[in-house]
């Protein structure tokens, strides 16, 4: 024993372990602090552990190629031994990971911990939600199935929308001008090298401003918090009845701690992982994406709302929100920490609860655009079937029983998402509509593998006759060649 004191003492005389210990996990907090309302920020933090883990291991497996990525989850999940299961392990970590961090934040809004003198704080705890966030979004990315593929699209026109840097940003995210390796490259680096770097070292910088400045108290209704005298009072309170954060202070957290890892275990093995939703294929577009939990909310608003509102929600609204999050400690100033005092902060978390889980709950059974389904269903206006002949009539039928109209409005009955078609043929030669239809463009999908040639030719014919009758249809500028002239080549 006295050998093994003196080996104790060599090493912590060099590296200063009981000092370090002593302004780490010795270093003493609020009795009150002690509290099972605190054990949130611990929590996530055994779920980044358990994500940096996983994910190393994954990586040896998994190849970011767009024609190998989708096999090589495949490989996981029936091939290699116990791959599905540590497949399983880092879903449901992420999933563990984004409901406490987001409750970790309430916590800390609730509790007025944000306040003076810990705004600093606040607001790189601010920073970790949303990369942990964004750690989500990127990693169900790399998937590459169609959930993964249409989630990259719509992320891609959202930034498209942002006023003089979405292209720029757009072309940056992408990789190029359409999704393919180079996206899932970049998407793959995020995920395992960007974020989770600035990930540790939020973590850090949060940390460090953590030992510094304390472990907020639990607050008490009725006693205000004075910027004058609040140090002096926190370090008397500490002085006089502070515990250390370990082993007196963190019972409850290693409680915690050890219940959410049997649940991600227990989630892992009855459960399994996410399973990916088919190879990302651009041409399938009668497919149903869905993002993970943690996006179900932000999908079904955008379901929800008019098309008209997108562009300013995206431009405008959540910057705004993303602002107004870091903005908190600046715009709610009081004195009052305690809930029962600051009822607009109790009500503002209700609202926002509230109307996630009803988000999330519509999100998981509403398509894209839930208001489209009647426009298909919406006769073709009688006078543009007026005097066509059989073939255009069928045109009218492929437009409305190949949901067209979900997306494309005739003379402003129907969606909005498309162009309308009232006016297409002065707009597209024949051959232009043709080359639409079967190779997509824009927004629209391609439909080349989900028509046949004789619907493709019908539903063109009807789409010629879209033009006012005082307006010509579009044609082909280019002067015929000789040969159409009927002048041979005299080559």
């Amino acid at each position: 024993m006295n050998r093994l004191r003196a080996l104790g003492k060599w090493f912590d005389d060099r590296l200063a372990l009981g000092r370090l210990y002593d302004q780490t996990l010795g270093h003493r907090i609020p009795l009150s602090s002690a509290s099972a309302w605190y054990v949130f920020g611990s929590a996530t933090l055994l779920c980044l552990i358990i994500q940096l883990v996983t994910g190393i291991c994954l990586s040896l497996v998994y190849v970011p190629a767009p024609d190998q990525a989708y096999a090589s989850i495949e490989y996981l999940d029936y091939v290699q031994p116990l791959g599905w299961y540590l497949r399983a392990l880092h879903y449901w970590g992420s999933n563990f990971m984004v409901a406490l961090v987001t409750i970790h934040l309430i916590q800390v809004f609730l509790f007025g911990a944000y306040k003076y003198p810990r705004e600093l704080t606040w607001m790189v705890g601010s920073g970790l939600f949303l990369a942990t966030i964004g750690m989500a979004f990127t990693g169900q990315t790399i998937r590459f199935d169609q959930d993964a593929y249409w989630g990259v699209e719509i992320i891609v026109s959202i930034l498209g929308r942002l006023p003089l840097v979405g292209e720029y940003a757009t072309h940056l995210l992408q990789g190029g001008p359409i999704v393919g390796s180079e996206t899932l490259s970049r998407f793959f680096t995020l995920h395992v090298f960007v974020i989770p770097g600035l990930l540790i070292s939020l973590l850090v910088v949060h940390i460090r401003l953590v030992l510094v400045l304390g472990i907020s108290e639990y607050p008490e209704a009725g006693k205000p918090m004075d910027k004058e005298t609040y140090a002096e009072e926190y370090e008397a309170t500490v002085a006089r009845a502070g515990i250390r954060l370990m082993p007196e202070g963190g019972g409850k957290d290693l409680v915690f701690s050890a219940l959410i890892l049997t649940a991600i275990i227990l989630c892992a093995a009855f459960i399994g992982p996410k399973i990916p939703n088919g190879p990302a294929d651009p041409s399938l577009i009668h497919t149903v994406p869905r993002p993970d939990f943690y996006f179900l909310s932000l999908f079904a608003a955008f379901a929800l709302m008019p098309p008209y509102l997108e562009g300013f929600v995206i431009v405008y609204l959540m910057p705004l929100a993303v602002v107004l999050l870091f903005a908190v400690p600046f715009l709610s100033r009081g004195a009052e920490r305690h809930p029962s005092r600051r009822p607009g902060a109790v009500v503002l978390v209700v609202l926002v609860g509230v109307s996630l889980v009803t988000l999330t709950s519509e999100g998981v059974r509403s398509p894209w655009s839930p208001e489209m389904d009647a426009w298909s269903g919406q006769p073709v206006q009688p006078r543009f079937v007026e005097g066509r002949s059989p073939l255009e009539h069928v045109g009218a039928t492929i437009l409305q029983v190949k949901q067209c109209r979900n997306c494309h409005a005739l003379d402003g009955k129907g969606g909005k998402r498309g162009p309308d078609l009232a006016g297409v043929a002065t707009r597209l030669t024949p051959d232009q509509l043709v080359r639409q239809v079967l190779q997509g463009g824009g927004n629209m999908p391609a439909y080349g593998k989900h028509l046949a040639p004789h619907e493709v030719s019908a539903l063109v014919a009807f789409l010629e006759t879209l033009h006012p009758a005082n307006a010509p249809a579009a044609r082909n500028s280019a002067p015929p060649s000789p040969a159409a002239a009927g002048h041979p080549d005299k080559r």
